[in-house]
C-alpha cells in the first residue's frame, strides 16, 4: 500500500510544474539582474506556443497598462514586440505600448527582448530580457532572465526586489497555465 501511495504522489508531482526557482542575481550601482526558472512536463513546443501565442492566458492583468491581459500580444519575429493595445472609450483610434522589442528569436528555444516593463519605462534605464526553453527528459525547463542597467536616483536596491517579484509571478503563472494543459 505504501508503495502505491508513493507512486501516485510521485506521478502527481511529476505532472505539475516545479516551484519557481528565483533569485536576484546581482544589484549594483548601475543596475540589477534577476533569474527565474521552472520545470514542466510540457514539451518545448507546447511551452513556446503558450508563451508567445497566448500571453493573455498567463500574464497577470494587474501588470498591464490597460488592466486587461487580453490586450497583450507578442509578434514573434525579429523586430516584433511584446505589446499591448490601449483601447480608449469613445476614441476612433486604439493606443498602444511596446513593452519589449524582439532582438533575437530562435523559435521553440529562445527569445531575447530589449526594453523595460511598467514604471521602468519612465526611468533612465534600459533592459534585456531572455526567455529560454530547454528540453528535459520529462518536458522542458523555462528560464526568464531580466537585466536592467542605467542611472536611478537612490540606486537599484529598492526596485530590484519589486521587479524580481513581478517576473517571478509571471513565470509562476505560466507554469500554472502549462500545468492545466
Amino acid at each position: 500500500m505504501a508503495k502505491k501511495v508513493k507512486g501516485v504522489v510521485s506521478a502527481l508531482l511529476l505532472s505539475l510544474p516545479v516551484l519557481c526557482q528565483a533569485e536576484v542575481l546581482e544589484v549594483l550601482a548601475g543596475g540589477f539582474a534577476v533569474r527565474h526558472a521552472i520545470q514542466t512536463t510540457a514539451s518545448p513546443a507546447e511551452s513556446w506556443a503558450l508563451m508567445t501565442g497566448h500571453i493573455d492566458e498567463w500574464w497577470n492583468p494587474e501588470h498591464t497598462w490597460s488592466g486587461s491581459a487580453g490586450n497583450l500580444y507578442i509578434r514573434a519575429e525579429v523586430g516584433g514586440c511584446f505589446c499591448e493595445h490601449l483601447p480608449q472609450s469613445g476614441a476612433d483610434q486604439i493606443g498602444g505600448v511596446e513593452h519589449l522589442r524582439i532582438i533575437y528569436l530562435q523559435p521553440g528555444h529562445e527569445i531575447r527582448f530589449d526594453g523595460t516593463l511598467g514604471p521602468l519605462q519612465t526611468m533612465a534605464v534600459q533592459g534585456r530580457m531572455i526567455w529560454k526553453i530547454d528540453a528535459t527528459e520529462t518536458g522542458s525547463a523555462i528560464t526568464f532572465i531580466y537585466r536592467i542597467h542605467g542611472s536611478l536616483e537612490g540606486g537599484f536596491d529598492g526596485i530590484a526586489p519589486a521587479v524580481d517579484g513581478v517576473i517571478k509571478e509571471q513565470l509562476e503563472r505560466l507554469g500554472q497555465r502549462i500545468g492545466k494543459r
